[in-house]
């Protein structure tokens, strides 16, 4: 303004002289000092779009906090009073991961407002001395065709040359920030850091995980296992991210107070994996495991994986405490009983146990026995005689029915041929039922010719494995 008042006063006086002048001085300095003034009011714009919006950022980024830290506390309560109603996106670590951040974000909107209030500061001075500067040359164009104007008035301009050459580069902004000292931001000022904000209920046991860690998940139609980070919160729910920097939104949740876990793989299983079974809206109607899988209606099992057997027992009993049931492996197998197993055991085939193939989906049955002795059949068909082996009677004494000769011959009252005897009764063979269940039919064995009735010796009886008695004939 000074500059501006000295300028005035004295071109009024040598108005007349300047006209010829000034045409000359339009078609050479005003076009600098026009294009000078673009850049104060590009300027000017610059500061009202840049830091005038990022300050209204920030106001709404608070205001934004300030909303997801209320709906944090709600979350909590509920979580306390009613932790069964708790969703996947009112869970207290889903709710705190967003408030953290939040929080992130408006520091970064209040770290981008300072550093822009503090580019402007720097750029507003380094504009003010660039516009005293420019004023400074087009003052000496001017001057220099000044001075070919009117000699007259060179002390008049000399003069004011020397006023503008004295004026101080930084006087203006100087004076402004002696006039407003509170609208300036202290350039040493430290930016501020997420780790050190402090907000509301971060230390809160339900916002803390149970156990986080790296799980593999099979895909339900590839069949395929994918690695991922899982988070296992108080709240009852497993959650999966794409990696250990926790996202906003979960990637997978699964509500285990309403699944049933799955036992854990054997220790000499190939690989450490155990089963969840449920619906993922965290509904479920008990089904086994085994039936699950089959995917039928809206229930689905979930297959996951550890890297060892230590991390899939961790997993498996911390989750043990959330879900609403979980399955254990029984070791112990029941003994086999009955006449099959007794066979296969005489045989001299493996059991169970040391074959080392369980059984578990199979039924075990008990075999009662029989009541009373194997059916007999007889017919009046007859059978060709089969020859003995001598060698087979020793020991065993033997009834036989009576040929239809011997018969004859007893009718007529002929003695019967020496070695020839009458048995005292008729004794039918019982007949037994092959493998495939085919009777043996009753056959008629005639005495050999040295065959003595007073050598017989008594019946002796035995006892079939179903309870019957029969005499033995063989």
């Amino acid at each position: 303004q000074d500059i501006y008042s000295d300028i005035r006063d004295k071109t009024r006086a040598v108005a007349d002289e300047h006209a010829n002048l000034g045409r000359t001085i339009d078609g050479s300095i005003v076009q600098h000092l026009q294009k000078l003034r673009t850049e104060i009011q590009a300027h000017i714009k610059n500061i009202q779009n840049d830091t005038g919006k990022l300050a209204i950022n920030v106001a709404k980024e608070r205001e934004f906090s300030t909303r997801l830290i209320t709906d944090l506390s709600a979350s909590i309560s509920s979580f306390k009073s009613t932790p069964m109603a708790v969703t996947s996106k009112t869970d207290p670590y889903v709710a705190n991961a967003a408030v953290i951040h939040q929080l992130t974000k408006q520091v970064h909107e209040e770290n981008l407002l300072r550093n822009s209030i503090l580019a402007m500061q720097q750029n507003g001075a380094n504009f003010e001395e660039a516009i005293v500067r420019a004023l400074q040359s087009a003052w000496q164009t001017y001057d220099e065709w000044q001075g070919r104007t009117n000699a007259a008035i060179a002390g008049t301009h000399t003069a004011l040359s020397a006023h503008v050459a004295r004026l101080p580069p930084d006087r203006e902004w100087a004076a402004f920030r002696a006039r407003h000292p509170d609208h300036l931001l202290d350039p040493a000022t430290p930016a501020r850091d997420p780790v050190a904000v402090v907000s509301p209920h971060r230390a809160d046991p339900s916002v803390a995980p149970v156990r986080t860690g790296l799980l593999e998940r099979k895909k339900r139609f590839t069949r395929a296992y994918r690695e991922s980070f899982f988070v296992l919160t108080p709240a009852g729910f497993l959650h999966e991210y794409a990696s250990s920097a926790a996202d906003r939104e979960p990637l997978f949740s699964l509500f285990l107070p309403m699944c049933t876990l799955g036992p854990p793989s054997a220790a000499t299983a190939a690989s450490h994996k155990f089963h969840i079974e449920g619906r993922k809206d965290g509904t479920t109607t008990g089904d086994t495991i085994r039936r699950s899988l089959r995917l039928r209606g809206g229930e689905h099992a979930w297959s996951f994986r550890a890297r060892s057997r230590e991390d899939m027992i961790g997993w498996w009993d911390d989750m043990s405490t959330l879900c609403a049931r979980h399955l254990v492996a029984s070791d112990h197998q029941g003994e086999r009983r009955g006449p099959v197993a007794a066979a296969v055991r005489a045989a001299g085939y493996l059991s169970e146990e040391t074959d080392g193939v369980g059984s578990s989906g199979e039924d075990e049955f008990e075999y009662a026995d029989a009541e009373g002795g194997p059916p007999s059949y007889t017919h009046d068909m007859e059978m060709d005689k089969k020859t003995r082996d001598p060698s087979t009677d020793a020991g065993v004494t033997v009834e036989h029915r009576p040929s239809k000769r011997q018969q004859e011959k007893a009718a007529e009252g002929h003695l019967p041929h020496a070695g020839e005897a009458h048995p005292p009764h008729d004794v039918e063979v019982p007949s037994l039922h092959d493998v495939k269940g085919h009777p043996h039919h009753a056959v008629e064995v005639h005495p050999p010719a040295s065959y003595n009735p007073h050598d017989a010796q008594p019946e002796e009886e035995k006892t079939m494995p179903g309870g019957s008695r029969f005499m033995e004939n063989i």
